[in-house]
């Protein structure tokens, strides 16, 4: 069993860590109210974020970003919560800090407890909600470390590890934006909507939730903005690499033309100017060197070099 309990009044919290078979089964048993459908979508770690109501609960389905060290990307970690009249009951994978570190205080310290559970259900909500949001801000504030430590490496020789960079650090904003912009709409109901359980007055503390998450999404989309603007003029650098690479050797090639074709003329077996001549290499060596100097001047004055 992975179910724990906290009792403090006025509010018990249940907090549900890998639900198994046996935890939803005893939930039911506890709480009868609860719909089958959201019992079932606790045992699920693809339900889409969302708040569903009851005339005697609300249940949210909420993700907050998870750093995969491994992967280099942000995973959406899901929390599922019910609220109902003096009882809260959270349900997860148990990896998010923030909700883990939470009832790990309130089990240990009093002071927390009450703090956290003195002040009612919607209190409680809205604290445990507000802290995963603003475990967000660490998470962006290294995504701006690395855009800035791409900005300073951009110009450097080894373009493919900046590339590379650009490309990692662009998936990760890229899913950070889908998963912070997924919890939006859900904070938004919560602010409007009218239930007997939520209080009126707490619709300016789930507003300040919404104004963070609005903040966040703002950040995220500035960096998907620079990185994007990093993606091009790392493209840009790596296409003028390759240009000047080839320039390079299409002028190496050029004078080597008219080279290859004056030795393959003196490979004849003819008779030819200077044959016999015995400075006839000399002479030969000196053609090419004029025609080595004629060409490159030549480039030169076109500023081909």
């Amino acid at each position: 069993m992975t179910t724990r309990i906290i009792q403090h009044e006025p509010v018990t919290w249940t907090d549900i860590a890998h639900p198994s078979a046996e935890d939803v089964a005893a939930l039911r048993e506890r709480f009868p109210g609860f719909h089958p459908l959201n019992l079932e979508d606790i045992r699920s770690s693809i339900e889409r974020p969302k708040l569903d109501q009851d005339d005697d609960y609300l249940f949210l389905v909420m993700h907050f970003p998870l750093w995969d060290a491994c992967a280099e990307i942000s995973r959406a970690s899901e929390v599922n919560i019910f609220v109902v009249r003096r009882h809260i009951v959270t349900v997860h994978n148990g990896t998010l800090k923030p909700l883990v570190a939470a009832f790990e205080r309130c089990q240990a310290d009093e002071a927390e407890r009450d703090s956290l559970l003195g002040r009612g259900v919607n209190h409680a909500v809205y604290t445990l909600i507000d802290r995963l949001v603003d475990y967000i801000f660490p998470i962006l504030n290294r995504v701006d470390r690395r855009v800035h430590a791409i900005e300073d490496d951009l110009f450097a020789s080894n373009a493919k590890g900046v590339i590379q960079e650009i490309a990692l650090v662009r998936r990760d904003i890229i899913s950070l934006r889908r998963i912070i912009r997924q919890q939006i709409p859900i904070i938004q109901q919560l602010e409007s909507v009218e239930h007997p359980i939520l209080l009126e007055h707490m619709e300016e503390y789930f507003g300040d939730i919404a104004d963070h998450l609005l903040k966040l999404r703002d950040i995220a989309d500035e960096n998907f903005e620079i990185i994007n603007s990093f993606a091009d003029t790392a493209d840009t650098l790596a296409s003028y690499r390759i240009n000047e690479v080839m320039r390079i050797l299409t002028v190496i090639s050029v004078i080597m033309l008219p080279l290859t074709l004056v030795s393959s003329i003196y490979g004849m077996n003819i008779v030819l100017p200077f044959a016999d001549d015995p400075h006839a290499f000399a002479i030969t060596a000196g053609i090419m060197i004029f025609i080595v100097v004629l060409m490159l001047a030549f480039f030169r004055k076109r500023h081909w070099l």
